[in-house]
């Protein structure tokens, strides 16, 4: 590889690394950010943060379902939950911190559950699950 290569290579990775830590943030924060609005108050039937009743069905989806219908807009949810830059970790964190203090007890994904919540995205932009 000649320099000029090498050189946009580490420009492009540093620009996909800072902008990554840069959109990193806590479940919680994401939560404060951009899901209380809706799911503090409850929102347009959105389940609020820390109602057992309204979660449980939700959790019993499982955390690949829920976060991938979440995530591309589900019911009265918007995509991302109206962030169009959140990111599906970022997306995932949130929805954990909420699912957790909610009567579940998920955990942050692992890239194996990233990659299956990324595939049930796909089916349900393919429209081959359509569960509203």
């Amino acid at each position: 590889m000649n320099a000029l290569k090498i050189n946009k290579l580490l420009i492009a990775l540093a620009a996909v690394t800072l902008g990554g830590v840069a959109n990193a943030q806590s479940g919680e924060n994401t939560y404060k950010q951009v899901c209380a609005a809706c799911h503090g108050a409850g929102v347009l039937n959105a389940p609020k943060f820390g109602d057992k009743t309204k979660w449980a069905p939700l959790i019993a989806e499982g955390q690949v379902t829920l976060t991938a219908h979440a995530y591309v807009g589900v019911r009265a949810m918007p995509p991302k939950g109206g962030n169009p830059n959140l990111s599906i970790e970022g997306f995932s964190d949130a929805l954990v911190y909420m699912v957790n203090n909610s009567g579940g007890n998920w955990k942050s994904p692992d890239a194996k559950t990233l990659v299956a919540i990324n595939k049930e995205i796909e089916a349900r932009k393919a429209g081959t699950n359509k569960k509203q």
